[in-house]
């Protein structure tokens, strides 16, 4: 698996430095599990874990390894495994996110925010993160562009008038009310991947069609023109917290987004 590769990579490093300094390198982790109970569209949740890694001055890439070690066990810690989140979906947006706070000025580092598409629009496929205290701020509803699917996004583009949404990385940039409303703009950052979000006027917007009650009705959440459609409810607490300069990231399992994305390429050489 990619984690499994990943802290591979990691430990030999680690190893490798260790003995070229002649000071053996150890590690000490233990967690307390967040317990992720997630009852209501209308919560704001936030989970709290226990993280304890021992001390160390050693690097692997440029990344710290108690930082590499604290986001490989938080998917463990926060259970989002039992909140839906995939594994994969996980294990790439922390390596973009890490490369990504390597090469780029980003400023508000401590939040990642990650949106399952392998999911269906009836579960709750939003997380947003904040990685250094450890907690899941939001987990809710998104709705996913009405040229990619119904229930679930089959198809992804980065082409305008699609209607269809894109994969991989953003960053988000400032506000404006337009005909959604209070929204935030996005600026994807992969070429050929998502390049055009704001060509396309792709934004993070609130939508009355994803609800609990729309789900009820249709089985599915309604589909926007390629945008992150939130709950309405939700959408102005979201967008005030992950605003100017956050990363979001976006998966599907069905895509060749892997092998296509330079920036996740780049971690795995």
């Amino acid at each position: 698996m990619i984690k499994a590769c990943f802290r591979n990579r990691v430990f030999l490093s680690c190893f490798i430095l260790g003995l070229m300094l002649h000071i053996p390198v150890a590690f000490s982790m233990t967690m307390k599990h967040g317990v992720a109970s997630i009852n209501s569209i209308e919560s704001t949740h936030n989970v709290e874990s226990t993280l304890s890694v021992a001390s160390t001055h050693s690097v692997a890439s440029t990344h710290s390894v108690d930082d590499i070690s604290k986001l490989d066990t938080l998917y463990e810690a926060l259970e989002l495994d039992h909140m839906g989140l995939s594994d994969e979906a996980y294990d790439l947006a922390v390596q973009g996110y890490l490369k990504l706070k390597e090469s780029r000025n980003i400023r508000k580092d401590e939040l990642l925010t990650i949106i399952d598409f392998s999911l269906p629009s009836s579960q709750k496929r939003l997380f947003i993160l904040d990685v250094e205290a450890g907690k899941v701020l939001f987990n809710t509803y998104v709705a996913h562009g009405r040229g990619s699917g119904k229930l679930v996004a089959e198809s992804f583009s980065n082409v305008p008038e699609s209607f269809q949404s894109s994969v991989g990385f953003y960053e988000t940039a400032g506000t404006y009310n337009g005909k959604n409303g209070f929204s935030m703009k996005l600026k994807g950052l992969e070429n050929g991947i998502n390049h055009k979000a704001e060509e396309r006027a792709i934004v993070v917007h609130g939508a009355p069609y994803v609800s609990e009650q729309f789900i009820r009705q249709q089985g599915y959440l309604g589909r926007s023109h390629g945008c992150p459609a939130l709950p309405e409810n939700l959408n102005r607490p979201i967008i005030d917290k992950i605003k100017e300069g956050s990363l979001l990231f976006i998966y599907s399992n069905r895509t060749n987004y892997v092998k296509k994305s330079k920036l996740i390429q780049s971690t795995l050489g």
